[in-house]
């Protein structure tokens, strides 16, 4: 069975506690350990960090031991930019998310850039 929440919100800063807490919502019914659910709010927060224009959409869903999460559209080269040259040394967008993610990908769908970002999740154990 696979779980899935789905957020759109402005791409203003101050918005993206609410994907936060859809996401903390999620990982708590899904009963994930808290590690892995901070992991995905570091992902989130490197990623929804930027104030930009329009609106900005957060689907994140669960199958199994995969925890998913699709965040876009987002400026494609610039992001592209971020993940391909990141300075030797650097804590960067790319270093985090890999920390942070089994899978980090840019992928181009009809109306622009979506980072897929899977991690390999735990689910805590309940008395």
């Amino acid at each position: 069975m696979t779980d899935r929440v789905t957020i759109t919100i402005p791409r203003q800063r101050e918005f993206s506690s609410i994907a936060h807490l859809v996401v903390g919502g999620l990982g708590a019914r899904l009963d994930l350990t808290f590690e892995d659910l901070e992991d995905l709010q570091v992902a989130l927060a490197s990623v929804l960090e930027e104030d930009g224009q329009g609106t900005v959409t957060v689907a994140v869903s669960i199958d199994g031991d995969a925890l998913s999460a699709s965040v876009g559209p987002l400026e494609g080269e610039a992001l592209r930019e971020q993940l391909e040259r990141e300075p030797a040394g650097e804590v960067g967008l790319r270093r985090i998310l890999e920390a942070v993610c089994e899978r980090v990908e840019l992928v181009e769908r009809d109306d622009g850039a979506w980072l897929e970002l899977t991690k390999t999740v735990e689910r805590s154990a309940r008395p």
